[in-house]
């Protein structure tokens, strides 16, 4: 994935990429675009374009944690203005066990869950729209928000800049093609512990949707003695 955006913003102007980066991040929530692509793949070769000279860094991350912010608080306003409803969208659907678990986190740590969300994929794209839903209040649901926002922006943007920094030092110590190949080994290994990530948070949502559903089974009719 993190090939794939870096291809699409490759020969682009500074201003287009920082407009696609902004999208991405604004639309994770609210449009439940992080149900396909996370948004922190975005900042993080964001911040590597940053490392090479093509954006400037401070302004990315004013434009991130203002795009992350923005679109968290649509994802509230959907889900506050359309509620249950919200709950029988397909995307939604699909994820039975993960929006049970959001519904539980917020419960347990009410506006807190909203920074906790934030560093989860799944749970970065549904939690704005379910506090919104629960009738979370919105002040407090705006400072997590911020608070989120500006953690997790700065933390993956600076790990892509610190990332590309690593590579171009590493590319004059000892050759661009040992380089090369080192970051080959890096994606194959990222995208290794994303498939395993993948499969474990897929059985965990199995035993959680089993959980539930023999959590909705009646209970056996007692006999009279």
């Amino acid at each position: 994935m993190l090939e794939q955006f870096n291809a699409l913003v490759d020969g682009l102007p500074p201003g287009m990429i920082y407009l696609i980066i902004a999208a991405l991040v604004f639309a994770e929530a609210a449009l439940f675009v992080g149900f396909v692509f996370p948004g922190e793949t975005a900042i993080v070769v964001g911040g590597v374009l940053a490392q090479q000279g093509t954006l400037s860094l401070p302004l990315l991350l004013v434009i991130a944690v203002i795009a992350a912010v923005v679109g968290d608080s649509v994802g509230y306003e959907i889900g506050r203005r359309y509620g249950p409803r919200l709950l029988d969208v397909k995307a939604m659907r699909k994820h039975r066990a993960k929006v049970a678990s959001a519904q539980g986190l917020i419960r347990r740590r009410g506006a807190f869950a909203v920074f906790i969300g934030r560093f989860t994929a799944l749970l970065r794209a549904l939690m704005p729209a379910l506090a919104g839903s629960s009738r979370l209040p919105y002040p407090k649901f705006l400072v997590f928000n911020i608070i989120g926002g500006v953690t997790w922006v700065v933390t993956f943007t600076l790990g892509g800049y610190f990332a590309g920094a690593a590579f171009e030092h590493t590319a004059q110590l000892a050759g661009r093609g040992l380089a090369i190949g080192l970051a080959v080994a890096a994606v194959v290994a990222l995208a290794v512990w994303g498939v395993r990530k993948h499969r474990r948070e897929a059985r965990e949502e199995e035993q959680a949707e089993a959980e539930l559903g023999a959590g909705d089974e009646p209970e056996p009719a007692r006999t009279r003695p």
